[in-house]
């Protein structure tokens, strides 16, 4: 399984893509295909103050509930609405059409306990 290099990637299975202050966030294929075919996905408000490590959704499958994570701090300035009309998004395209969250991050040191997408790769290997 190939994970864009660009992004930057948690131990939750979360991917991170940076631009200038803000980080758009979405689950990696690795935690879509482990949930199976994802049902609901439930966002948090535009607006709401977050912590790294906060919960701040909740992704349900036919098999599983799962949380997401934020791993920055900040604010979140946009959510995808897309992905809560049409959760199937999230099946076809988690590294793309299927981002969950944006967050203007208010601490850049933060993203440095992210791994990189060889690290992230050589994890889920060793994980499973």
């Amino acid at each position: 399984m190939s994970y864009p290099s660009q992004y930057k990637y948690t131990k939750e299975h979360e991917w991170v893509n940076v631009d200038e202050d803000v980080a758009t966030i979405g689950i990696t294929s690795f935690a879509q295909q482990q949930l199976g075919e994802v049902v609901f996905v439930e966002l948090p408000e535009v607006g709401q103050v977050v912590g790294a490590g906060d919960e701040v959704g909740t992704i349900e499958s036919v098999k599983a509930v799962g949380e997401l994570y934020t791993p920055l701090s900040g604010e979140i300035t946009e959510t995808n609405q897309a992905v809560v009309d049409d959760p199937a998004l999230l099946n076809d395209d988690p590294h793309g059409d299927g981002w969950l969250v944006r967050v203007r991050f208010s601490d850049s040191s933060e993203l440095a306990s992210l791994m990189s997408a060889d690290e992230y790769e050589d994890y889920v290997k060793s994980s499973s």
